[in-house]
């Protein structure tokens, strides 16, 4: 697999260096997208170490800024013949954070870096992906899309530049959540809009996995309480990275696009009821997503709002 090329962001630290250390010691030439070069130069060299893989490269990419993404494209493409697989797992979650951000653009930070930074990533890489014989999109997406089974949530399309900064209260859960719904609805339009280049796009819903001592630091005294206790049975990150690979490279996800997979790797389907037992049912399973993701005019407002932000 030495000729398989996987860009991976966020690949420093959790999940994101599980699944390097996965493709690296699958023989595939994985490419770190970090923000922060100087830890992630130490991760590098760990993964070439235990995997004996010297086909780890690193690159600097931050997701919340446009012109880092495009700087990353034109230095990738210019170093590479193609790319196989691109797996958007970096996110941004800061826990326990008050204040609305924005991002270099003035682009909400959450939305920035986990919808329209992907967005813009997968459009300026297309035609690298075009070049692979099996070339794959993976999307890490998450079960906080589930507070969608509420009829009243909805994302504030209104209010991604900041408009209402000062006379809403901000919170960053509900911004990581609407911004995840934000980049599962892109994943569906962008399976479409890549289909006719055999390009698979699809999304992983991320189920709890073990956290970082230092991820539960930043949350409020009760939620540190319940993070710890949860991480007693929390699976490992590699758990989710196996997924990751499977998804990205087993022939079962050959032809499959344009799809939301569980962390049992099942096709996760539209819920066909939201009232009643049913929302009940759809809150904890695992097999079904909210009708939100799928309404028209929710993908053609993300999707509208994505090309005028990154084209802009």
């Amino acid at each position: 697999m030495r000729d398989k090329i996987v860009v991976i962001t966020g690949a420093n630290s959790g999940i994101g260096k599980a699944a390097s250390l996965k493709f690296a010691s699958e023989g595939y030439r994985v490419v770190m997208a970090c923000r922060n070069l100087e830890i992630s130069k130490t991760v590098q060299q760990e993964i070439m170490h235990r995997t004996n893989n010297p086909n780890v490269d690193l690159m600097e990419l931050d997701v919340a800024s446009f012109d880092s993404i495009r700087d990353f494209c034109s230095a990738f493409k210019a170093a590479y013949p193609r790319l196989d697989i691109l797996i958007h797992n970096a996110a941004y979650l800061n826990h326990g954070e008050k204040e609305y951000k924005l991002s270099p653009e003035h682009i909400e930070i959450s939305f920035a870096t986990n919808a329209f930074g992907p967005f813009l990533m997968t459009r300026l890489l297309a035609d690298h992906l075009a070049k692979s014989q099996d070339p794959r999109i993976l999307h890490a997406c998450t079960t906080n899309i589930k507070h969608f089974f509420d009829p009243k949530r909805k994302i504030d399309f209104d209010n991604l530049r900041g408009e209402y900064r000062e006379s809403r209260r901000h919170n960053v859960y509900k911004m990581y959540g609407d911004s995840k719904m934000a980049l599962l609805m892109l994943n569906f339009k962008l399976a479409e809009e890549l289909k006719s280049q055999g390009i698979k796009v699809n999304a992983l819903q991320i189920n709890r996995v073990k956290l970082s001592k230092e991820t539960i630091r930043k949350m409020r005294s009760i939620w540190k309480v319940l993070a710890w206790a949860q991480n007693l049975t929390n699976p490992l990150p590699s758990g989710m990275a196996d997924n990751y690979f499977h998804i990205c490279t087993s022939d079962e996800y050959k032809e499959v696009t344009g799809q939301l997979i569980n962390h049992k790797r099942e096709i996760v389907q539209l819920a066909s009821s939201e009232k009643g037992i049913h929302q009940l049912k759809n809150i904890f399973g695992s097999g079904t997503y909210p009708n939100y993701a799928t309404d028209a005019y929710n993908i053609e407002k993300i999707w509208g709002m994505s090309i005028a932000l990154t084209e802009g």
